[in-house]
């Protein structure tokens, strides 16, 4: 069992690095590799196998290990470079494309440091609550060498304050959990230990109080262009 804020749901081992847990009309996918939640082949696996075990609920939350959101692609897999290297960014554009393209209210979990795929992870989720403290969110693909591809430049030009998103983009500014909240990577803080019950009572209200085939109808009108030719 897995505690979410005062409740307890049954969990799901999906992967050894993905949970899944139903907590009403919910569902929980929680990403712990006991480490960073870099993103390689098994936790995609373990994210779409979760995501496979969500369908049915009326909202979705996707949260981290205490800590840590997520940081990005394994830069061990495309240190390598080659076909492995390749099939691994198409496989994460291809889970980002599911999650942004979700038939229902995707909330983020944001319990930690979220850069680089981490932070592009949080632009296509719905709604995002992030966690107080000495956290860092941003993308910081230029500053390691990484032209950002025309799906992570879409979702910051719909997500990201116009202000800020040449910082955040073009100069690779990694942000504070409050200014993460100005420039447009979450849309509130909390302390840690509130981040997945905060989460999880977004997405109760999401899922009750939105009309599925409304949602789901008019998420694909926004954003089926944005998600073309990627």
């Amino acid at each position: 069992m897995r505690g979410t804020g005062n409740q307890r749901v049954p969990s799901l081992v999906v992967t050894a690095a993905v949970t899944h847990a139903r907590h009403g009309g919910i569902s929980v996918v929680t990403m712990d590799d006991g480490k960073v939640n870099a993103v390689n082949d098994a936790l995609v696996d373990g994210l779409n196998a979760a995501l496979d075990e969500a369908r049915g609920a009326r909202a979705v939350v996707l949260a981290g290990r205490p800590g840590v959101f997520s940081a990005g692609f394994d830069l061990g897999v495309l240190g390598e470079g080659g076909p492995g290297a390749d099939a691994l960014v198409r496989r994460g554009r291809d889970l980002l494309v599911r999650l942004y393209s979700s038939p229902v209210p995707v909330v983020a979990a944001c319990t930690g440091h979220a850069v680089a795929l981490g932070g592009v992870v949080l632009l296509a989720c719905d709604y995002r609550v992030g966690a107080t403290g000495d956290v860092r969110i941003g993308l910081n693909e230029v500053a390691i060498g990484r032209p950002m591809p025309p799906l992570l430049l879409r979702l910051a030009e719909q997500r990201l304050n116009a202000a800020r998103r040449t910082e955040a983009v073009l100069l690779a500014r990694i942000w504070t959990p409050q200014e993460a909240v100005d420039v447009g990577f979450t849309d509130e803080v909390v302390a840690p230990d509130e981040v997945v019950p905060t989460a999880l009572s977004r997405a109760q209200d999401l899922g009750t109080r939105l009309q599925p085939d409304a949602f789901a109808e008019t998420s694909r009108r926004m954003r089926t262009a944005a998600t073309t030719d990627v």
